[in-house]
């Protein structure tokens, strides 16, 4: 399988199966556009318990999978908001790679998308992307949205990152992730960035975005007429 990321507004990747078999997976809907020689099957992935804790992450509860008929065919995925699609070698990554909800795009079908649980019940509460979110793990290529600009860094043990949740893509299992209350009366009421904090702290790898898409369709909403 080879790829290739077109766009730069709103971005798809296209991949070129080298191989009759090989075979990418996305959520229902997140094709864009395919050749001829390429067969779609819906299907609940990994049965319907798994299918029914993706759905609570805010996929869909049946993911797509499209198989390669012939060599040489292409099938493209394509980002539902302006940003990046990024692409995640899912193998490099020792323990997988820990993702909020909607920032799946689609994977090889060595890839395994699997639900998870973040270690502190806070965190889910409060944290803005609920309770459980999704882990990569496997083999092969995945390929993550996002929304905006990506960043990336690289937190040494101990060391604290403080984000607006919905800017979190994504982090490496290493790093824990907690919920911090903002400190004062005036930040919390004036301050204009909500009452809590996504708090990672390392070791490990983060991905961050730079647009906060609920926050952009919160204006659009309020400049509705009647909203």
């Amino acid at each position: 399988m080879r790829y290739a990321i077109l766009g730069d507004t709103m971005p798809a990747v296209e991949v070129l199966f080298d191989a009759p078999g090989e075979t990418m997976f996305t959520q229902s809907g997140g094709m864009a556009w395919m050749s001829d020689g390429v067969a779609m099957d819906s299907n609940m992935r990994g049965g319907f318990g798994k299918s029914l804790g993706r759905m609570f992450t805010g996929e869909s509860l049946f993911m797509a999978t499209y198989r390669a008929e012939r060599a040489g065919a292409k099938i493209a995925f394509s980002s539902t908001v302006a940003g990046e699609v990024l692409p995640i070698n899912v193998g490099e990554m020792a323990g997988g790679l820990i993702c909020q909800k909607d920032a799946f795009l689609c994977a090889q079908d060595s890839v395994n998308l699997e639900v998870t649980f973040t270690k502190k019940i806070s965190a889910g509460l409060f944290g803005g992307e609920g309770f459980i979110l999704q882990r990569l793990t496997g083999q092969g290529m995945a390929f993550l949205e996002i929304d905006g600009d990506k960043v990336e860094r690289i937190l040494a043990p101990g060391e604290v990152l403080k984000v607006d949740t919905g800017n979190v893509v994504a982090f490496e299992p290493s790093v824990s992730y907690e919920i911090e209350t903002v400190k004062g009366f005036k930040n919390i009421f004036f301050g204009g960035e909500g009452l809590f904090l996504t708090r990672l702290v390392g070791p490990g790898r983060v991905i961050l975005q730079t647009q906060n898409f609920n926050d952009f369709a919160g204006r659009i909403i309020r400049l509705i007429p009647g909203k």
